[in-house]
């Protein structure tokens, strides 16, 4: 099977959706089906030596709903699609977000082939999202029926689709190489008492300023407690001077860290903390943490809800509690008896999520598209315009 997987972001920028592409690229590639990314021209060089990838359009940058800024491809000439398209010969489109514009819409409009649809994101419920969604909808809905098979990573992801579409939506999760996160040979040196760690962009959504809060009721009970916030983000400078004002103790800002220092700190931390409070549609974060025997404590949004069900609902609260918070995580601190049960669950867990399993959905839904399109006629180019 020849498989375009459609990535709307630029493909050298860390994110969600740009892993999980390239994740699914090297899985379907290693059972013998040719898979080819499509996406914007980055503005920096990159090298895909790796793996196969086609550039159309240039990635410009927009600011989304989430306050994170991405790099999306504004315009893409439909001559250029027309010749990939008639040149490639793909089986099946797979288009991850397939509303963020414009890369996913020009290319439906020239598609004759299966495509399928996957939503990632959950907008925040906020007057902003919900205004948003207002002008979006005219924009999104025709797309529709130009999706033979809908897919979301979660059922906070799918939320909006339903919306739209009364079609059946599979529900595929986010994956995780688990051996990526394998204990290292060898881990710096870190200073000693206890660590909280967390890993993330440093933004509104993120509850970092509720993660500072809690630390400072925890430190009362538990002095020697070190917190390691590694990332980076719009508010950043503001949660620095957030830990100054809380006169804080032991609070370390680390700033951008690369995949071999966040994998130094995964397996030096005593506990991970990842308190977002909306607008979370999984938690491949949490996944990670998992993957390296870290204890967590999440916030209870919906989708980090769809990944810390059973025995990891305990790592669940709101983060807008500062006691809860702070008590929760001198429990996962302190009690070796749940600690080692948690331990326990986590490690079973998280070999659901590996990705060679999620490749196997994805694969299974690409054939039931194709084999149920045989059973009805096929749409004509000519067909968008009368959308």
């Amino acid at each position: 099977m020849k498989v375009g997987l459609i990535c709307p972001y630029n493909i050298t920028r860390g994110g969600g959706v740009q892993e999980v592409v390239k994740a699914l690229q090297l899985e379907f590639t290693k059972l013998g089906h040719e898979a080819v990314i499509i996406t914007p021209q980055p503005k920096e060089p990159y090298s895909s030596r790796d793996h196969r990838v086609i550039f159309l359009g240039t990635a410009t940058d927009f600011k989304s709903p989430l306050a994170t800024t991405t790099q999306v491809s504004a315009s893409v000439l439909t001559d250029e699609i027309d010749t990939m398209l008639e040149y490639e010969k793909f089986d099946v489109l797979h288009f991850h977000e397939p509303w963020v514009p414009v890369l996913s819409r020009q290319i439906l409009s020239r598609s004759t082939c299966i495509n399928v649809g996957t939503v990632h994101a959950k907008l925040p419920e906020t007057i902003a999202s919900r205004a948003l969604m207002r002008v979006v909808t005219p924009y999104t809905k025709p797309l529709i029926r130009f999706i033979d098979s809908f897919t979301a990573v979660s059922e906070a992801a799918a939320e909006y689709l339903r919306s739209l579409t009364d079609a059946p939506i599979e529900i595929i999760p986010n994956g995780i190489h688990t051996g990526h996160f394998r204990r290292p040979a060898h881990l710096a040196d870190v200073p000693s008492g206890q660590t909280i760690l967390y890993i993330g962009r440093i933004e509104k959504r993120k509850g970092v300023n509720y993660l500072l809060k809690a630390f400072q009721v925890l430190q009362q009970r538990q002095p020697g407690v070190r917190l390691v916030i590694a990332g980076d983000g719009v508010d950043k400078e503001k949660m620095e001077e957030l830990a100054e004002e809380l006169q804080l103790q032991n609070v370390e800002f680390l700033g951008y860290i690369d995949d071999h220092t966040k994998l130094q700190l995964l397996h030096s931390a005593d506990l991970f903390c990842s308190p977002a409070i909306y607008g979370e549609s999984f938690g491949i974060v949490l996944l990670e943490a998992m993957a390296s025997g870290l204890v967590t404590v999440a916030g209870n949004n919906p989708g980090y809800e769809s990944v810390m069900t059973g025995l990891g609902q305990l790592s669940l609260v709101d983060p807008r509690d500062s006691k809860e918070f702070a008590h929760r995580m001198e429990l996962l601190l302190t009690d070796q008896g749940i600690r080692q049960l948690w331990e326990k669950w986590a490690k079973k867990h998280v070999k659901q999520f590996e990705y060679h399993k999620v490749a196997a959905l994805y694969l299974a839904a690409y054939e039931k598209a194709i084999n149920e399109a045989t059973e009805k006629p096929r749409r004509k180019r000519e067909d968008w315009f009368s959308a």
